[in-house]
């Protein structure tokens, strides 16, 4: 069940959705029809799909996209961790992956310690430095 954040839900109870006008017998419809239903509908609805839109999907595009990159690890890869250490893959053993840091210096982390992969530029855009595909790039 999605949960509403305290900020987001008092926002919501604080805008003013139109109400129906107050009749002067009682409540009474006068025509005796059901009228057009709750006025707050439609507004709520639209919140909604641009919540969805705006938060909801993207968040889960992303973390499909950091779920394919985690499972197509492979040995010399290269990548960055979330603490921001850079390596190569070394070895990938179930939710377990080496990098080699250095000659001689290879460090064990889970699986979900990988930012993402190390995207290294031409040659000649060295000046640039690497950019990082994965959990934080955009497109």
């Amino acid at each position: 069940m999605l949960q509403i954040p305290v900020a987001l839900a008092s926002f919501l109870h604080a805008l003013p959705f139109p109400q129906d006008p107050p009749t002067g017998d009682g409540g009474a419809d006068p025509a005796g029809g059901g009228g057009g239903g709750p006025s707050w509908l439609l507004p709520m609805v639209l919140v909604g799909a641009i919540f969805w839109f705006v938060l909801i999907r993207p968040e889960r595009q992303q973390r499909k996209r950091r779920e394919v990159l985690l499972a197509a690890l492979e040995k010399g890869d290269k990548v960055m961790t979330n603490g921001g250490l850079y390596g190569t893959v070394a070895q990938v053993q179930g939710d377990v992956v080496t990098l080699q840091v250095a000659d001689g210096v290879r460090l064990r982390f889970t699986r979900q310690a990988i930012q993402g992969k190390v995207v290294e530029e031409k040659a000649k855009d060295k000046s640039k430095g690497a950019d990082v595909e994965g959990a934080g790039a955009k497109g």
